[in-house]
């Protein structure tokens, strides 16, 4: 059986938010500040996602070298999601099923439909873990400077350790 409960908030969200607490998160790896390079495999419309969301997300203090593959899954996901969507766009959701009389029997949803749908509910909860959501980004308080948690003004009348 797996951990319960919600999955841990990583410690780069929780000074953003400005509800680090130093006691809570001992023993956590430091992931450095290293900022992962684009893997050469990556498509074209996947590189430039990439592009457009490193800077991004490095401005915000969340991206580290090991968020690299969670990084290159969500811009293939978005490279996959944008061409199905072009798709639809272009030809529909649905194309007409007939018998063998060349009636119309019915309508059929085409694959990029379903397609579109899973990769949308994969780019969002990746765009979650990254900060990339609205609801995401208003636990977040950006501290100016990259505030550190020693810094913080209430540290003596919350006897944080």
């Amino acid at each position: 059986m797996g951990k319960r409960g919600p999955k841990p908030t990583p410690t780069a969200l929780l000074k953003l938010r400005g509800t680090f607490r130093k006691h809570r998160s001992k023993g956590e790896p430091d992931a450095g500040d290293a900022i992962p390079q684009c893997p050469d495999w990556l498509d074209e419309q996947a590189k430039h996602a990439w592009s457009q969301v490193v800077p991004q997300l490095a401005g915000m203090g969340v991206l580290t070298e090991i968020d690299g593959n969670a990084l290159a899954r969500y811009v293939t996901f978005w490279s996959r999601w944008k061409a199905a969507e072009l798709f639809l766009a272009k030809n529909g959701s649905v194309y007409p099923l007939k018998d063998e009389q060349g009636k119309l029997k019915c309508l059929v949803q085409v694959p990029q439909v379903a397609i579109a749908h899973k990769l949308g509910m994969a780019l969002s909860r990746l765009e979650a873990d990254f900060g990339m959501t609205p609801s995401a980004r208003s636990r977040i308080q950006a501290m100016p400077g990259g505030a550190d948690e020693d810094d913080d003004p209430l540290r003596e009348f919350m006897h944080i350790a």
